[in-house]
C-alpha cells in the first residue's frame, strides 16, 4: 500500500488547523529494498498533582509487604495495575522560612537542595518539565503544556500554592484553567463558532485521505476525531448553561462551571489530545491548589463543599478521616480515567499509556503532619518500554525524589549526571 505522508495529508487537508494523530501508515516500514527504519511513536511526559497529600493508610501498603497490592484508595486502578507502579521511601527536604504547603507544591518538580538557590526563600529552579523541554521541546508546536483545575476567583494565597510548573526561581508557568482556552490555544482559533466546527473542516478535505488508509488506521481516525468532538461536547454544555443564566433575571454569577468531576475529566481529555497529536510531549495537570481554605463542591460523593486543607488536620476523627478518604479515592479515580482513556489509544503494537511516563503525585508526605518524607507517587506507562511496571518500588528511606526526576531526564535522551538534589537515576524503575 502506498506509504503516506503527514506533509501529503496537510497539503490536501484545506489548510485546517488541526493536529494528526499517530497512525500506523505514516509511520510503516519502507517497502523491500528501501533503506530506513520504522519511525517510532514519541515518548510522552505528563504530571497530575495532587494537594494536600492522601490518608497515609488508606495509602500506602503496609510496611513488611513486598507484593504490589491496590490499597483502598488506589482501587479505581484495579484494571490498569499491570501498567502502573507504587513508588514508596522518596523523600524531600524541606527548607525552613517558606510555608510548608507552598513549598510542597512549587518546588515538586525541582527539589533543588535547601539554599542551594540563591536569592529567593524557595528552593526552587526551572522544573522538570521544561528542563526536559528545553530538549525535546522544539519538535512540537507547543513545548510545554499547563493545566490547573482550580476554579476559585479568590486569589487566597500566593502563586507559590497554585503552580508546580516555573520557567526558573520567581519565574511561575501560568496554567490554563478554563477549558475554552486550552481549546482554543492547542487548535489555534478563537471563535466558538469556528473551533465547533472545525473538526467538520477537517473531515471533509480528508475523504481522499482516509480513503488510502488501512482499516485499522480508519479505526483509529475516527476514534481520534470522536474524541476532539467530546471535548467540544463539554464545552458547548459550559456555554449552554451560561446562556440559559443569561435568559433568568439574575445577575450571572462569576463562575458557571461543570461539577468536579466533569471538569477534571475534561481537563485531562485535552491534556491527552495533545498529547496523542504531538501538540506537545510534555504536561502538567495540577488537580486543586495547596492550602487554598476554600471549601469545594465534590459532586456525587458530599451533597455540600468540603475544605479539603482543613480536613487534612483533623485526621484523628473517624468520620473526617473517611471523609478524606473519599476525597482521595475520588482524585485516584480521575487519575484512572485518564490512564485507561490514554492505554486505550493505539499507537502501533503499543498504546498512549505505553509510549508514555504519566506520574500521579503530591508534594506532602502527610497533610496533618506535613512531612515532606515517603511522598505518594504513582507512575503509568513504561516509557516505551524502558520502564518495568505492575510493581511495588520500595525505595530505601531517605531516598531524593529528584532521583526519579533524573530517571525521566535519562529516558528522553539527556545525558545529566544530576537533576536538583540527585543522588542517581532510581535503577528500581529498569531503565
Amino acid at each position: 500500500m502506498k506509504k503516506l505522508t503527514r506533509r501529503s495529508f496537510l497539503h490536501g487537508a484545506g489548510g485546517a488547523a488541526m493536529a494528526l494523530p499517530w497512525l500506523n501508515q505514516l509511520h510503516a516500514a519502507p517497502p523491500d529494498g528501501d533503506a530506513g527504519p520504522t519511525a517510532p511513536a514519541p515518548i510522552r511526559l505528563a504530571f497530575y498533582y495532587v494537594p494536600i497529600s492522601f490518608v497515609r493508610t488508606a495509602f500506602f501498603p503496609d510496611a513488611d509487604e513486598t507484593e504490589y497490592r491496590l490499597t483502598p484508595t488506589l482501587k479505581p486502578l484495579a484494571a490498569m495495575k499491570h501498567k502502573t507502579n507504587l513508588i514508596t521511601g522518596l523523600d524531600r527536604i524541606i527548607q525552613s522560612g517558606t510555608d510548608v504547603h507552598a513549598q510542597c507544591g512549587s518546588c515538586f518538580l525541582t527539589s533543588a537542595a535547601p539554599y542551594e538557590v540563591k536569592g529567593s526563600a524557595y528552593p526552587l529552579s526551572r522544573t522538570l518539565d521544561h528542563v526536559i523541554a528545553d530538549h525535546i521541546g522544539d519538535r512540537t508546536p507547543f513545548r510545554t503544556l499547563e493545566l490547573s483545575c482550580n476554579r476559585h476567583k479568590d486569589n487566597k494565597e500566593s502563586i507559590y500554592f497554585d503552580n508546580i510548573s516555573w520557567y526558573n526561581t520567581g519565574h511561575v508557568a501560568p496554567s490554563f484553567r478554563d477549558p475554552r482556552k486550552v481549546y482554543r490555544r492547542l487548535f489555534g482559533t478563537q471563535e466558538l463558532k469556528a473551533y465547533r466546527d472545525i473538526t467538520d473542516i477537517v473531515l471533509e478535505d480528508a475523504r481522499a485521505f482516509r480513503q488510502e488508509l488501512g482499516m485499522e488506521d480508519r479505526q483509529k481516525f475516527a476514534e481520534y476525531f470522536d474524541s476532539v468532538r467530546a471535548v467540544e461536547k463539554g464545552i458547548d454544555r459550559i456555554e449552554q448553561k451560561k446562556s440559559l443564566i443569561a435568559q433568568v433575571e439574575m445577575i450571572e454569577p462569576d463562575d458557571v462551571s461543570l461539577p468536579r468531576r466533569e471538569y477534571i475529566r475534561l481537563m485531562g481529555d485535552l491534556m491527552i489530545i495533545a498529547l496523542q497529536n504531538n501538540l506537545t510531549r510534555v504536561a502538567t495537570l495540577m488537580v486543586g491548589p495547596e492550602r487554598w481554605d476554600t471549601p469545594t463542591m465534590y459532586e456525587g460523593v458530599f451533597d455540600k463543599p468540603k475544605n479539603h486543607h482543613q480536613l487534612s488536620h483533623q485526621q484523628g476523627k473517624d468520620d473526617v478521616r473517611r471523609d478524606l478518604e473519599k476525597i482521595d479515592h475520588f482524585h485516584v479515580e480521575q487519575f484512572a480515567y485518564m490512564v485507561q482513556k490514554m492505554d486505550a489509544i493505539k499507537e502501533g503494537h503499543r498504546s498512549l499509556l505505553d509510549n508514555t511516563v504519566f506520574t500521579m503525585g503530591a508534594g506532602l508526605g502527610d497533610g496533618k503532619t506535613h512531612q515532606y518524607d515517603k511522598l505518594p507517587i504513582v507512575t503509568a506507562g513504561s516509557g516505551a518500554g524502558r520502564f518495568e511496571t505492575g510493581r511495588l518500588i520500595k525505595c530505601t528511606d531517605g531516598t531524593p525524589l529528584a532521583n526519579l526526576w533524573l530517571s525521566y531526564a535519562h529516558l528522553f535522551g539527556m545525558e545529566i549526571d544530576r537533576f536538583a538534589d540527585s543522588t542517581g537515576p532510581l535503577k528500581e524503575l529498569g531503565v
